[in-house]
This record gives structure tokens, C-alpha cells and sequence, in this order.
């Protein structure tokens, strides 16, 4: 049996890019071993990556489902955590190496690349990078199969605060990625979620 360390770290802002190959065998059997936990806790499966080495690291990065706003709690990620250790601790396949299972959420730092990514940032401010366009700042108002809803923050004079122009439909095959920009509070306007949108567990 390893020696699994469960380690709740929600403010990681990667999904493990750079640490493990993009199509790693041992990435990709373990991800299959530990989806079936991670969506029987309502939670979904972002990335499974291995640090190796000869005490390997389990990095594990788990989101809410699309349809629910908010962050992933400290306290789930703790649950979680628990979980797959057993799951890893019973793995028939394991080499008998040692390792530290370190679990986290995507946090607002990760790239908006999936219809998922966009589900999940609904009422938030982004900046999106658009094919064939300019960069456009906005507000989600709205996601759904086809693209994305914004409400773009229109420039205005110097030290006076951006207006907001009309509601833009962008499909997904004009998005090259998004970003969330980090507000520390905004106000409800209308058509939008009411929603913190600065630090929190997944910040």
C-alpha cells in the first residue's frame, strides 16, 4: 500500500501543465480510476497529473459541475481528498511506489479554453482574445451550446469609470481563450448574477 498524503491546496491556478507530458500513460489510467469518485461527489474531473520521481506527487484538480456558480469549499476539497487516497490506496495496478496526493481546484487564474470554463464564469468579468478581432472586455451575461454573451466595458475619458455598451454574442469557434479579471466587489446590474467576484476558495 503507498503512502498517500492528501494535501487541500485550493488556490492552485494551473491544472498541471509542464509537470507531466500532455498524454502521459500513468496520467491517463489513474484519471480513469478516479473519475467515477470524483463524480459520484457531484464534483467534476479537470486534470490528472504526475509529478514523477521516486516519491511521486498525485496532482488532482476537481471543479463543481457547470451548472452550479461559486467555488469548490475547503471543506470539500478536504472530503475529496480523503476519498481518492482510499482509492489510490487500493489501486490493483499500483507499483508500490510512494506518493503524495495533493488535490485543488482550478482557481480564477485558469485559462477559459472549454464551453465548461465559460459555464462556470457566468456573471464574472473576462477579458476574451477573439479570432479575427479585437480583444473585448466584459461582463458574462449569458452562456449557452452555441457561444458566449457579453456585456463589454466601453473606454471613456481618463479617471471617469468605463461605460457599458450593448450585449455581444461571441460563438465558441471565434474565442481563442478568456481570462477572468479579478474585481474585488461589483454591483448587481441587471441581466447579470449578483456575485463576488474577488478572492474566495477558488481564488
Amino acid at each position: 500500500m503507498s503512502n498517500a498524503e492528501a494535501t487541500a491546496s485550493p488556490d492552485h491556478t494551473g491544472t498541471g501543465s509542464g509537470t507531466a507530458p500532455a498524454h502521459n500513460p500513468e496520467a491517463a489510467r489513474l484519471r480513469a480510476l478516479l473519475e467515477p469518485a470524483v463524480q459520484a461527489n457531484r464534483l467534476y474531473l479537470e486534470d490528472v497529473a504526475i509529478i514523477p520521481g521516486s516519491h511521486r506527487v498525485v496532482h488532482v484538480v476537481v471543479d463543481l459541475p457547470q451548472e452550479e456558480s461559486g467555488g469548490v469549499s475547503l471543506d470539500v476539497i478536504a472530503d475529496i481528498s480523503k476519498v481518492l487516497s482510499d482509492v489510490l490506496d487500493n489501486d490493483p495496478n499500483d507499483d508500490g511506489r510512494p506518493y503524495d496526493l495533493e488535490v485543488s481546484s482550478p482557481g480564477v487564474g485558469r485559462p477559459l479554453t472549454e464551453p465548461r470554463h465559460w459555464y462556470r464564469a457566468r456573471g464574472r468579468m473576462v477579458k476574451v482574445n477573439v479570432i479575427q478581432g479585437d480583444t473585448i472586455t466584459g461582463r458574462i451575461q449569458a452562456v449557452d451550446d452555441g457561444g458566449v454573451t457579453l456585456v463589454p466595458e466601453v473606454a471613456v475619458k481618463k479617471g471617469m469609470k468605463p461605460r457599458q455598451g450593448e450585449p455581444v454574442k461571441l460563438p465558441f469557434d471565434r474565442i481563442r481563450n478568456g481570462k477572468v479579471e479579478i474585481e474585488f466587489s461589483h454591483l448587481p446590474e441587471d441581466g447579470l448574477e449578483p456575485e463576488h467576484n474577488g478572492p474566495s476558495e477558488e481564488a
